[in-house]
């Protein structure tokens, strides 16, 4: 199989466990919301700084649904490093934004709610636009490894940027926004969590001692447990509706910049120019149209009970 060819089934089929994940996991935080209630009700269901989101994680490692999700999650990173690892970064973390298609189809078997037709359409625009940006930018090989010096450029800026998203979220009080800003932030992470992986993998050829005497792999491995501490407040502050967008677009244009900063790769401009900019727009389209449909939107992912109970309140705060 072809190169190109495989690199995109992989990333796709990271993409589909990363969605299942997202919708496994967000599942299991409601479920321990509800039974909190049940328990004290009248009391809030999220824990504060950092001891709470410690004490809710210790929560979900019991539960079935919680660990199904760690399980695809574990998958999709088996998925997204090889894909890496024969791909390049710039390819397949934007590939990875079709991860909003796979967790509203897994979404609607979870929650029982099927999209409508507006839904679909706001996917042909994403699916399209994809499919129009990469044809157009038609991303250069790059380097297999970082380049030298870049991680040091690129390293303390990103640290920064994720440390003031995460701290200005989780200082918002409306759900939508904080998820969204916190999803921002966990978007970071993985974006250089992929990066990292990439770094770690391109140096396989050199022998297997390579990879593991260098600082990227536990780099790595750091960065991307931080990640999913952060990916577990994320979708514990609000809906999926608030919080996938900005993971799956933020992940996806940041790796872009990365795998130019870092790998030397290049996206064709010029001519292509026009079409990338309608392709980029497509997605951006497609992801704002998903976040506000009435499929994802109205507590699509929320309790019953709560549906029932305050459907006004729920549509004001997200």
């Amino acid at each position: 199989m072809d190169a190109h060819v495989l690199t995109i089934v992989l990333a796709l089929l990271a993409a589909c466990a990363n969605g299942a994940a997202s919708v496994l996991q967000r599942k299991a935080n409601l479920q321990q919301d509800e039974q909190r209630r049940d328990r004290a009700p009248g009391r809030g269901v999220r824990g504060r700084g950092r001891t709470g989101i410690v004490r809710s994680v210790l929560r979900l490692v019991g539960r079935p649904l919680w660990v199904a999700g760690m399980a695809a999650l574990a998958l999709s990173g088996v998925l997204q490093a090889t894909a890496l690892a024969v791909g390049r970064l710039s390819v397949v973390q934007p590939l990875m934004a079709t991860e909003l298609l796979f967790t509203l189809m897994a979404g609607s078997i979870v929650f029982s709610h099927r999209p409508d037709g507006r839904t679909w359409l706001w996917f042909l625009a994403l699916a399209a636009g994809l499919a129009v940006f990469l044809a157009a930018a038609a991303p250069s090989e790059g380097q297999p490894t970082a380049l030298a010096g870049a991680w040091l450029r690129a390293g303390p800026p990103l640290a920064v940027l994720a440390a003031v998203l995460w701290l200005a979220g989780r200082a918002l009080r409306g759900a939508a926004a904080r998820a969204g800003v916190l999803g921002c932030a966990t978007a970071t992470g993985f974006a250089c969590t992929a990066a990292l992986i990439k770094d770690v993998t391109g140096r396989i050829p050199d022998g297997l001692g390579a990879p593991v005497t260098a600082w990227q792999l536990y780099a790595a491995a750091a960065v991307g447990l931080l990640s999913l501490v952060m990916l577990q407040a994320t979708l514990r502050a609000g809906t999926l509706a608030a919080s996938q967008p900005a993971l799956t677009l933020g992940d996806a244009l940041l790796s872009v910049a990365l795998g130019w900063v870092l790998f030397g790769e290049r996206i064709a401009l010029g001519a292509h120019l026009v079409p990338e900019i309608v392709g980029a727009a497509l997605i951006a389209a497609g992801v704002v149209g998903l976040s506000r449909s009435p499929a994802l939107g109205g507590g699509w992912d929320t309790p019953e009970r709560e549906r029932t109970q305050a459907p006004v309140r729920t549509a004001r705060r997200d």
